[in-house]
């Protein structure tokens, strides 16, 4: 029984992983369509979005069963609980992918703004770096790396400031550029809260490995950490 156990905690783990992979393959596509004005490639994350509602579901059930069956204890359900707060996180970070394909669809002929999309290619640069480390976190169980990764989460609300003050400047001095502007904002409000979702994981991470409840970037993560 411990042995299918241990089988089950490990394909858990393993599921988890691989919607993280596809949350961030559908983040990365749909700042791409979005900045490249490929409208074919942001349909294709809207319709890709329901691999990740039924993995999300999935792995909840799972870990429902899990527990109610196994009654785990410790390490075991800890690791549970992290799959199926984690997984919810993933999730709502791919509905904001699926939220910036829908404002490259939505875009018909607005000016453009070299300046401010390069920006924005950091600034998912950036995210997507933050996804793949918090995963490889999670994997790896480093809690201490995991606060860093967090951390991190200041580049990216700088560039949402600077995007943001690019913006209401363009609107200012150009009229052409305001319907343009406000889908920048979006997009850029939209990979902020996909940063926010990243620090999520994080805290998980500490809690999987440390057993704590800790809240990152915020005043309060000195005296929990």
């Amino acid at each position: 029984m411990r042995r299918m156990f241990e089988d089950e905690l490990k394909d858990l783990h393993v599921r988890f992983s691989e919607m993280g992979m596809m949350v961030n393959e559908a983040v990365y596509k749909s700042v791409k369509s979005f900045i490249n004005h490929d409208k074919d490639l942001a349909r294709q994350v809207i319709k890709d979005d329901h691999k990740i509602n039924e993995r999300e579901m999935d792995l909840e059930n799972r870990s429902f069963e899990m527990v109610a069956l196994q009654q785990p204890v410790t390490t075991d359900l800890r690791l549970i609980v992290t799959v199926m707060k984690a997984s919810s996180d993933l999730e709502r970070m791919g509905d904001h992918a699926v939220s910036i394909a829908k404002s490259t669809i939505r875009v018909k002929g607005n000016t453009r703004v070299p300046a401010i999309e390069k920006d924005l290619g950091e600034m998912a640069g950036v995210v997507k770096k933050m996804v793949e480390e918090s995963l490889d976190a999670y994997v790896k169980e480093q809690a201490d790396r995991a606060v860093k990764i967090a951390d991190e989460d200041h580049h990216v609300n700088h560039y949402s400031r600077k995007i943001y003050e690019q913006c209401i400047k363009n609107m200012q001095d150009d009229p052409d550029t305001v319907v343009g502007s406000m889908d920048y904002m979006l997009v850029a409000s939209y990979l902020e809260r996909i940063g926010d979702y990243v620090t999520n994981i994080c805290e998980w991470v500490v809690y999987l490995k440390k057993g704590k409840l800790v809240e990152l970037n915020s005043n309060a993560k000195e005296d929990n950490f």
